[in-house]
């Protein structure tokens, strides 16, 4: 590749409003090489028709072990080496062998073993339980007329629920907390991972420990149906297991942090669509789907490679490319969304992709769905006048590539 201009996708400085920067991209460079932190080189996919196109285009896949040679795996990923072999790299192959960075068909065999845990249907059984976590979180601050949207509400809701959908002992849930932001908020930055090997290894360690203890002690929860398949000869193995609960347990809760709080930001800083909503609660559906869409959680999809010579939106990506499709530039492509820079609560036409689209699409977006309406609606009817504490500006977003998030909300009621 030639020498590209350089972008900092993680920088929360990008965070609050990167629309103008992906505007400009799209329109000029759709397909968009660009320097990554690292010195890696991708390419940018930023409109909506390629960016849909690209997340179910087998040519992109999610193993680099199909792409790369066993010398260029050694020295790029060298966390990708056969299981069970030493390596210095042990904390980044958490998820290296589980549902997020695997293809057909072990991606196949790896998401009928907890998609079922995951339909709607089986969802909806977890709605009464969250309207009691909702109203029990609302019911520590109602009095005191202040609170952090994230940390006092959006946090501890998702990270109940799927702690409690696994199995994982409540008195963990603030470990669980500060390892998940150390990993997501390394997201896309090799350097960042390195920084931080020992909270991550300790992460790991402590999975091992999980479900040592399930194996000993096995109960009505989703871990231990993982590890009885496991026992039974599904054949999940040791890396797929601890990928698999680690996946679980981070993108069970993040996505959903971050669904809450922009939306919550979202509805405080376009006061007449707050009202819309709460004159009207019927469009809370709606209003979800276009929270999804307006301030997404994700900034991008999770990374793929070329993994052949190929020709995409008119340029030639070669193998071995990294590749990330830009979720927060394709939702806001005025070819697909009419005012696509505006926020609009009640939004009919709204086929956004903040879940993925295809065989990755997000196994958890019904759960997510299902909290971020429970959450958002009950807000809104317990603390009807709501308002921002802080100037916007004030806001700090969170650093890492992937994510679209706040560290603190704080408002007023």
């Amino acid at each position: 590749m030639t020498q590209a201009p350089y972008i900092d996708l993680s920088s929360p400085s990008l965070k609050g409003n990167p629309y103008r920067e992906f505007e400009r991209i799209r329109s000029e460079d759709p397909v968009h090489l660009v320097t990554l932190p690292g010195q890696r080189q991708g390419w940018l996919i930023t409109r909506y028709e390629d960016a849909e196109r690209a997340l179910r285009d087998p040519r992109f896949v999610k193993d680099a072990r199909r792409v790369f040679s066993p010398e260029q795996l050694a020295r790029q990923f060298p966390w990708l080496r056969a299981e069970g072999e030493a390596t210095d790299h042990d904390q980044a192959r958490i998820f290296a062998r589980g549902l997020l960075n695997s293809d057909p068909p072990d991606h196949t065999r790896l998401r009928a073993l907890v998609n079922i845990s995951f339909t709607p249907r089986m969802v909806e059984r977890w709605s009464e339980r969250i309207q009691q976590i909702t109203n029990a979180l609302l019911d520590a601050v109602q009095a005191q007329g202040k609170m952090d949207v994230v940390n006092d509400f959006a946090f501890p809701l998702p990270m109940t629920v799927i702690t409690e959908m696994l199995g994982v002992p409540s008195k963990d849930q603030t470990k669980f907390r500060q390892w998940s932001n150390v990993i997501i908020e390394a997201s896309g930055d090799p350097r960042e991972v390195e920084k931080r090997y020992e909270p991550i290894r300790a992460y790991r360690d402590y999975l091992r420990y999980l479900i040592d203890e399930k194996r000993k002690q096995p109960a009505d929860d989703l871990l231990s149906h993982l590890i009885e398949t496991e026992e039974v000869g599904d054949k999940l193995t040791e890396e797929e297991l601890i990928s698999m609960v680690s996946l679980l347990l981070i993108a069970g809760h993040e996505t959903t942090v971050n669904l809450i709080s922009n939306g919550a930001l979202a509805l405080l800083l376009h006061p007449d669509q707050k009202e819309k909503l709460q004159r009207d609660p019927s469009l809370i559906k709606s209003a979800v789907e276009e929270f999804l869409r307006y301030h997404g959680p994700l900034m991008t999809a999770t990374q793929r490679w070329a993994r052949e010579d190929l020709e995409f939106g008119g340029k030639q990506i070669r193998r071995g490319d990294y590749v990330l499709v830009v979720l927060a530039s394709a939702n806001h492509d005025p070819q697909q969304f009419d005012h696509a820079e505006e926020l609009d609560v009640a939004r009919r036409e709204n086929a956004h992709l903040a879940f993925g689209k295809g065989i990755h699409y997000c196994l958890g977006a019904p759960l997510a769905r299902l909290e971020g309406q429970i959450a958002i609606r009950t807000l809104l009817q317990r603390l009807p006048d709501l308002r921002l504490a802080v100037p916007e500006q004030e806001l700090i977003w969170r650093p890492g590539a992937l994510i679209m998030g706040l560290r603190a909300l704080p408002v007023t009621f």
